[in-house]
C-alpha cells in the first residue's frame, strides 16, 4: 500500500480470509482478502505486488472504479489494470466500510474461476 495507509494484518476467526485494515485520515476501511486472492498475491514478484497494492489503494479510495458484472456475478466488480505490460484483473465486492478482494489474475479462466 502507499504511505498514506496504515496496514495491520490479523487472522480472522473463521480462517477463510485475512483482515487488513487500511486507515486513511478520517475514515477506516476494512479490506478483506479471500483465500484465492491471498494465494494468487503471494505468488507474485515484489514489483507486481507493488502494482497490485496501488490497484487496491485505488479501489479503497473509489470502489466504483471497477466494472459491475451481471447475471451469476451480480454484486461483483472487476478492476482492470496493467502489471508489467500485462493486463491483470482484480475482482472485489464492496460495502461502505468493507472491500472484499475475491480474485486476482489474468483474463485466462478468470471468470470461470470467479464463479466457483
Amino acid at each position: 500500500m502507499s504511505q498514506n495507509y496504515k496496514t495491520t494484518a490479523k487472522q480472522n476467526p473463521d480462517k477463510k480470509s485475512c483482515l487488513v485494515e487500511c486507515r486513511m485520515m478520517a475514515n477506516a476501511t476494512q479490506v478483506l482478502q479471500s483465500a484465492t486472492f491471498k494465494r494468487a498475491y503471494k505468488r507474485l514478484h515484489p514489483n507486481q505486488k507493488a502494482n497490485v497494492d496501488d490497484a487496491v489503494a485505488e479501489i479503497v479510495h473509489d470502489p466504483s472504479i471497477g466494472e459491475a458484472k451481471k447475471g451469476d456475478l451480480a454484486g461483483v466488480f472487476v478492476h482492470k489494470f496493467k502489471c508489467n505490460e500485462q493486463l491483470m484483473l482484480l475482482a472485489y465486492e464492496y460495502d461502505p466500510g468493507i472491500r472484499l478482494l475475491q480474485l486476482l489474475g489474468s483474463h485466462e479462466n478468470f471468470y470461470r474461476d470467479l464463479k466457483r
